[in-house]
């Protein structure tokens, strides 16, 4: 099997070339592994470091590199697509500008992750186009790629064979599994929702709902990892997902996120610090620095997805994002939405979804509205259009702020956007 990572150069790669060589148990033959990504130094150390992690395993798969996305691209059997369009500048831009109206300064959500979805669309959707002409006929894409949610949408819009993979309920499912003493494989979360806006509502081992217990149990420290308080999760009978606090806990985050650095000012020190660790010769497994980069377990999901998707594991349940298709009706079917389905070689079907409650119905049916315009915005451009999503996102969602974000937003991203 020939896989393609496009945003090959991301100091992500690492964690996912490890899952590959480590995770051979799961059926997944990755004969030949191509990164893609025009940033042709980065590209090549990244590259040398993935190889030597091959080696270590003893694996025989082939990594090579390139920058020509066709070449890349060429006979690939599942392609991955993990770019950040801007680098980390635009992400430091996206988590500022919004704070100087009073909003949250988000990379995926609010006015940040607009201004995201919409460099981002145009390029994911060349990169498609790409492989639906030079990748093997029924090629999957995964996209790793956020705001996720949006841009799966517009790959499925374009009639491309696309889900969506996000590392959050893997996350949960692992830390519960901890928790619980068990094994990871025997949770299976009810985990439902939009990107970066999920609830995992249940944690079921052997047909039992050990949630509740873990609430009881362990509700301080649960709320401390996702930085919501307590009280909400006793009020929601649930777990929200760490981004429900952007909703949750707006003005606080807000007050705290214009006293210090951004994520994306961290984040672009420790891929500073990554390469130069990459670019060592004897370095041949992944630095624990990688942790701090973010993407916990991305390769047990990315490696678990794929496999299911090429009938490699037909029991398998993955939390994806789909189209909703009547899985929560109050959302149209071309809604994309995130929850566990059961996934096998003809792609992903979602699981039952148990009636939601008002307040969680509520918000997951603005922001997929909002979704929706944002699509729209990216596909057509235009001022008017990316005033309207912004009108449209509960973080922003008053005219003062919308106009005045539209203007920010478009001042910020004029390269990127032409």
């Amino acid at each position: 099997m020939k896989i393609a990572v496009v945003g090959g150069g991301s100091t992500y790669t690492p964690e996912l070339v490890d899952g590959f060589a480590r995770l051979r148990d799961s059926g997944l033959a990755v004969d030949e592994l191509v990164l893609v990504d025009p940033a042709a130094d980065r590209l090549e150390i990244v590259g040398r470091f993935a190889r030597r992690i091959l080696d270590r395993y003893g694996h025989p798969g082939r990594v090579s590199w390139t920058g020509d996305p066709d070449a890349g691209l060429d006979g690939a059997d599942a392609v991955i697509i993990q770019l950040r369009v801007g680098g980390q500048a635009a992400r430091i831009s996206d988590e500022t500008f919004p704070l100087s109206c009073g909003c949250v300064g988000q990379e995926t959500t609010g006015a940040g992750g607009l201004a995201k979805a919409l460099r981002t669309v145009p390029v994911v959707l060349d990169v498609a186009e790409r492989a639906r002409r030079r990748a093997r006929p029924g090629a999957w894409i995964i996209d790793f790629t956020n705001p996720v949610g949006i841009v799966t949408r517009a790959l499925l819009d374009a009639g491309h064979r696309a889900v969506g993979l996000c590392n959050v309920a893997i996350g949960f499912q692992r830390r519960f599994a901890g928790l619980l003493g068990v094994s990871p494989e025997a949770v299976v979360l009810d985990h439902v929702g939009l990107n970066h806006l999920t609830w995992e509502r249940a944690a079921y081992v052997d047909g039992v709902d050990r949630l509740p217990s873990l609430l009881a149990t362990h509700l301080d420290e649960l709320a401390d990892e996702v930085r919501i308080p307590a009280p909400v999760l006793t009020a929601l009978g649930c777990v929200p997902s760490y981004y429900l606090r952007y909703f949750y806990c707006h003005d606080q985050v807000v007050r705290s996120d214009r006293d210090g650095p951004t994520r994306g000012q961290r984040v672009a020190e420790i891929e500073t610090e990554l390469l130069a660790r990459y670019r060592d010769s004897s370095l041949t497994a992944k630095p624990a620095l990688l942790g701090q980069r973010g993407g916990a377990f991305y390769s047990e999901a990315a490696v678990g997805l794929i496999a299911a998707l090429h009938g490699l594991d037909p029991d398998g349940v993955h939390s994806v994002n789909v189209r909703n298709n009547g899985t929560l009706p109050f959302l149209p079917d071309d809604s994309v939405i995130e929850v566990s389905a059961r996934v096998g070689a003809d792609g992903p079907t979602a699981l039952p979804v148990a009636p939601l409650p008002a307040d969680v119905t509520g918000l997951i049916a603005a922001v997929a509205g909002y979704e929706q315009l944002a699509v729209d915005a990216a596909l057509r451009g235009g001022r008017q259009r990316v005033y309207r999503a912004l009108l449209a996102h509960p973080l922003v969602g008053q005219h003062e702020y919308a106009e005045a974000l539209t203007d920010k937003l478009l001042a910020a991203n004029a390269r990127c956007l032409g």
